[in-house]
Order: structure tokens, then C-alpha cells, then sequence
């Protein structure tokens, strides 16, 4: 079976899980399965754990239970987002307190940046980005439909571009004449009007669109809620791969919130809430990165960064 993705820092999930509670067993959530390459070195690593394997994208489903087959009732999977999976699964209380892991890749798998169909890659035929393509939202009516204050927003906010206002300006004014059709056409129609020396112009607007399409911070500020409002098992670890400052911004100000004892105003002269609300503590004082050999192998594993917590005192 021909294996279309490499999971990222894998050396560095696996030890991330590396504990003697998961080596007994339980159940970890994967709540970013995509094509399993992290859930089939967890279960090949820990015979005696079972993972759940979350995800919206259907393809990639339809992969994974493929190629996991061999593992049997030790491994399963729903479909949906990861935020709603993860709050529907941790409120069966019997069912929480076997969860000892929880894994979340944040973001675009390679297979579908390659797929030219999917319409993430700059010379892509359509104007895509969803993940799960039976929602209706696409890159195609943001672009073509969206006002020009709510293009400068997400411009700004996800894609952290500069000249967010000219991009927005220009787009608007383009598609006075001529719809955008596809990436291709709207990757080519940003090069003429930007550039930028150590990548393509529109990659940080194509980031941007994505974002906005699947609503990809939402959905990891939910998550991070639903973990910090259900509490986990004593020794349960989190481990979460980013691959952008804005997802790493979320992911470490979670941690840091989980690790106050006191939970009060900073503006309170003293303590008035009792503390005691520590959840845990973090595995890494700094996040996890791809090694040298990993960069050579996996190019595209250059701006991961893995973060893990774990529950308990």
C-alpha cells in the first residue's frame, strides 16, 4: 500500500507519549487522523492502547481505515471536527476515564496540498480549501463574494499580511470585471502586484483563505476550551503540532492558563479565589522541532512545533 503522507515529528510524538500509564493501555484520540501515519506508530509502539481516530475529511478516512485495518478493535473513527468529537467523546464519563492520550496535528495534510481537485496549491484548476467537502463554503465565495472590510480582516488576521488593505483593493476591483475561478488565477493575479523574496507572494493569503474556509482557529480555540473545561485523568498527556505562529499563540496560552494555581485578575492586590486550579504542567519548556535529518527527509516539516501538557500533579 503506497503510504501518500509523512506524519511529522514523529520521533517526537511517540516520545511525547512515552508514559507508564499509556504503556498499560487506554485510549488515545487522534484528533487529527488524516491518512494515520501518527496512529499507526502509536499502536505499533503501545499493543495495549486503542485510538479513536477523528476527521472531516472523508478521503482520508476512507485511507486510514484502510491501512489501519490490521490493528483491528483497537483502532475506530468518527467523522466531524475535532472540536465537537472530542466534547461529545469526553461527556461519556466512562469512556473519559480511559482517555490517557490526546493527539491533534494542526493542519493541511500533503496529500491535499497535492491534489490539484482540493484547490489549495497555487496552480490549482479550482478555488477550493475545504477540508470537508460537503460543507459549502469555499475559497471560491469568499473571494468573489466577501466585502472588502471582511477580505482586509482575514487578510490581516490569518494571513498576517502587510499590505493587507492593497491586496483586498485589488481583489475587489478585479472581480468587477471577472470572477476568480480558479487558485491558479488568483495566485498568478497576486505575483503581479507582490513579491516577496524567500516565498511565493500569495502564500500567506492562500494560508489566510484556508484558514478562513475552515475556520481552523476557531476550531483549535474550541478545542483548547472543551480540554480545559472536562478535566482529564490523572497522568493524561496532550500533544498538539502546530505549523503557524497563530496556532502556536493559542496552544501556549492554553498551557500557560492550565498551569496557574491562582486563576484571579492580575489587577487583585491578593489572592481571592483559593487556588488549587492547577491542571498539570507542561512536558517541554520550549516547543519540539523537526531535526536536521527530518528537514532533509520532509521539507515541509520546517515550521512544526509540538507542544505536550500533562494532567495531574
Amino acid at each position: 500500500m503506497d503510504i501518500p503522507h509523512i506524519p511529522v515529528l514523529l520521533e517526537q510524538v511517540l516520545d511525547s507519549f512515552n508514559a507508564a500509564r499509556i504503556a498499560k493501555g487506554g485510549i488515545l484520540l487522534d484528533c487529527t487522523l488524516g491518512f494515520g501515519g501518527h496512529t499507526q506508530a502509536l499502536l505499533e509502539a503501545y499493543p495495549n492502547l486503542e485510538i479513536i481516530g477523528i476527521d472531516q475529511d472523508s478521503d482520508a478516512l476512507a485511507f486510514a481505515k484502510k491501512r489501519l485495518s490490521a490493528f483491528g478493535g483497537r483502532f475506530s473513527y468518527q467523522k466531524g471536527r475535532y472540536s465537537v468529537v472530542v466534547r461529545e467523546l469526553l461527556s461519556q464519563q466512562e469512556l473519559q476515564a480511559k482517555i490517557v492520550g490526546i493527539l491533534a496535528d494542526i493542519g493541511v495534510s500533503s496529500v491535499q496540498f497535492d491534489n490539484k481537485e482540493r484547490g489549495f496549491c497555487f496552480d490549482a484548476p479550482n478555488l477550493d480549501m475545504r477540508m470537508d467537502r460537503e460543507q459549502q463554503l469555499s475559497a471560491k465565495e469568499i473571494i468573489n463574494g466577501y466585502t472588502l472590510g471582511e477580505l482586509e480582516q482575514i487578510f490581516w488576521e490569518f494571513g498576517e499580511i502587510r499590505e493587507y488593505k492593497k491586496l483586498a483593493h485589488l481583489i475587489v476591483e478585479k472581480r468587477k470585471n471577472a470572477k476568480f475561478t480558479s487558485a491558479k488565477d488568483l495566485s498568478v493575479f497576486i505575483a503581479k502586484h507582490f513579491k516577496h523574496p524567500k516565498i511565493h507572494p500569495a502564500t500567506q493569503a492562500f494560508q489566510a483563505l484556508r484558514i478562513a474556509v475552515n475556520d481552523e482557529l476557531g476550531e483549535l480555540e474550541r478545542f483548547l476550551r472543551v480540554l480545559g473545561k472536562i478535566p482529564l485523568s490523572q497522568d493524561a498527556r496532550v500533544s498538539i503540532v502546530t505549523f503557524h505562529s497563530l496556532e502556536d499563540r493559542l496552544v501556549k496560552r492554553a498551557f500557560r492558563e492550565w498551569e496557574r494555581d491562582c486563576v484571579c485578575d492580575c489587577n487583585v492586590m491578593r489572592c481571592i479565589c483559593g487556588g488549587g486550579h492547577r491542571k498539570g504542567k507542561k512536558l517541554y519548556k520550549k516547543p519540539l522541532c523537526a531535526d536536521t535529518s527530518e528537514l532533509k527527509r520532509n521539507p515541509r516539516s520546517r515550521s512544526a512545533k509540538l507542544r505536550s501538557f500533562e494532567f495531574g500533579e
